[in-house]
Parts: structure tokens; C-alpha cells; sequence
């Protein structure tokens, strides 16, 4: 699963109790709980820990973020496929692997 938007200390909050009411106070970055359903309150340390997993799984995958905005659209890999079969030509395989060399995975 590629991670689209850099994860939030409300998301890490969010996964380790996913049924509680909390907010966030971004004066002081600490999330505070109001409703925990049922849920155990997640000490701050474990929040952290999790913002921090989340940091990390979101910046692995930049390369996969870089590689979808410098691909073309689908609707002219289309074409430059229909017109490299049509022309014998390999100009949707050299601009793929242009992306893919430009943009590693690390």
C-alpha cells in the first residue's frame, strides 16, 4: 500500500485506538483523549512510537509517490504502445525504465 500523504500524530492515534474520541492541542503536539469506547488510552511514548512507524513506511515509498506524477498518463502509454507496435519501436519501454532509473527503489 503506497502511503499518499505524510502521516499525522492524529493517524498514529487513530490506529492504536481506532473506536476513541481524542483531539490534537498543536500548541503543545499532545493529543488528549475524550471518549476512549472501549479502547485503553495509548500512552504518548506509544504514540510517538507509531507516528514514527508510519514516518518511516511513508518516506520508504517515496520513490513510488515520485514514479506516479513522472509517468505519463494511461491514456498516452496507450497510444505510445499502440504506436510502437504499429511502428516496431520501443518508446514505451524507454520511457518507463527512464522513470524507473530516475526514481529507484532504495
Amino acid at each position: 500500500m503506497t502511503l499518499l500523504l505524510k502521516p499525522t500524530k492524529i493517524e498514529a492515534a487513530r490506529a492504536l485506538a481506532a473506536n476513541a474520541n481524542f483531539y490534537l492541542n498543536y500548541d503543545t503536539d499532545k493529543i488528549t483523549f475524550t471518549d476512549l469506547k472501549g479502547d485503553s488510552e495509548p500512552s504518548e511514548s506509544a504514540i510517538n512510537a507509531k507516528y514514527t512507524e508510519l514516518l518511516n513506511a511513508y518516506n520508504a515509498e517515496k520513490y513510488k509517490r515520485d514514479r506516479a506524477t513522472a509517468y505519463a498518463p494511461i491514456s498516452e502509454q496507450l497510444d505510445q504502445l499502440y504506436w510502437d507496435k504499429k511502428n516496431g519501436t520501443n518508446k514505451w519501454v524507454e520511457a518507463i525504465d527512464k522513470v524507473k532509473s530516475d526514481n529507484p527503489k532504495p
